[in-house]
């Protein structure tokens, strides 16, 4: 069934979470509009040029899909306990997919005295969990003791177990282009989850897309592909794209955008932290048509392809690289599902 997934992001103040949320397209102060980046269907079966996204947009075969975003309310030591915006964060929280944790890792915001867990609360209702999700914690715990009998270790466990399930998370360690931020990254690489980490520079992201819709350059993002007017002469076009020039200023701080992020790490990483999060939630891309010859959908006599991209639970288990057409009863009768699984 197709489901319309929120991310949720969490951090300290001063992480640069506000900036994440931003250098996805924000629509309005607390809630953006992400665009989680797949392979389109259209590139596979050589029909890119007649692609018409109804919402999105695709460029050469990648499809952006819009994923709704959620800037979770302040969260500071106490926050459990109501203090700050505490009842907010909570109540933000619980309605979250996933979370995207927004890590400074450049050292520069002074750590605060974390409080322990003294307690755990009889029941996980309040965080929209539900017994499902609770019994799956406990089965991955496999604990004997009887609940009277659990010690705060294991407490502990119960508690990290259901973050877990109920909130797959991950960690977008921001401005990876301070100088601190390489030994910050080694430390928290190695107590974390690999697979749940991403590098990322949102406020290169940020500027890197201004200076695309100004019209100073031509930037692929998600990628560390950018052209410059000069760029484009050099290339052969005399015109140079249509991009306007660019003062020594932007020049010399796209400069230094390009040595310190994108050579080193391929991209800002702000397009990745969407891709992570959505395999965390097991998302995969299903392209409704209502003609399986044309791939033509909806009504009416608009042209275009693959106009529709919903996302789904990854159904399991599936043989990698499977393509299938299914029948569902929540579309209308005549439309077929096309679905490419990408698998590892």
């Amino acid at each position: 069934m197709a489901i319309d997934p929120l991310i949720g992001l969490v951090g300290k103040p001063s992480s640069g979470k506000s900036t994440t949320l931003n250098s996805f397209t924000t629509i309005d102060p607390q809630r953006a509009i992400g665009y989680l980046q797949v392979d389109c269907a259209c590139k596979r079966f050589n029909v890119s040029d007649k692609c018409k996204p109804n919402y999105g947009g695709c460029h050469e075969g990648r499809r952006s899909v819009p994923i709704e975003l959620l800037d979770v309310a302040g969260l500071v030591p106490g926050a459990h306990e109501g203090k700050g915006l505490g009842n907010k964060f909570l109540d933000d929280l619980r309605h979250a997919d996933a979370l995207v944790h927004v890590v400074d890792v450049s050292g520069t915001v002074d750590a605060e005295e974390a409080t322990p867990v003294e307690t755990l609360q009889n029941q996980f209702s309040g965080y929209g969990s539900t017994s499902k999700v609770v019994a799956r914690c406990l089965d991955r715990l496999d604990i004997k003791e009887p609940l009277q009998e659990w010690s705060d270790e294991t407490v502990e466990r119960v508690v990290v177990a259901f973050i877990d399930e109920k909130f797959p998370t991950v960690l977008a360690l921001n401005k990876i282009d301070h100088p601190d931020a390489d030994k910050n990254i080694n430390k928290i690489a190695k107590a974390q989850d690999p697979q749940s980490i991403v590098l990322c520079s949102a406020i290169s992201e940020v500027f890197l897309r201004k200076l695309a819709r100004q019209g100073y350059i031509k930037y692929v993002e998600g990628s560390d592909v950018i052209d410059t007017r000069e760029d484009l002469i050099d290339m052969g076009d005399p015109e140079g794209g249509g991009l306007k020039e660019m003062d020594e200023k932007l020049k010399n701080r796209l400069e230094n955008v390009k040595d310190l992020v994108l050579y080193r790490f391929g991209s800002t990483g702000v397009v990745q932290v969407l891709s992570r999060a959505a395999e965390v939630l097991g998302l995969v891309p299903i392209f409704p048509v209502r003609n399986i010859h044309t791939f033509a959908s909806g009504t009416g006599t608009a042209n275009g392809v693959f106009k529709d991209c919903v996302l789904v639970k990854k159904l399991d288990p599936l043989p990698i690289h499977m393509e299938f057409q299914v029948a569902h009863p929540n579309v209308i009768s005549g439309i077929a599902l096309w679905a490419t699984w990408l698998g590892k």
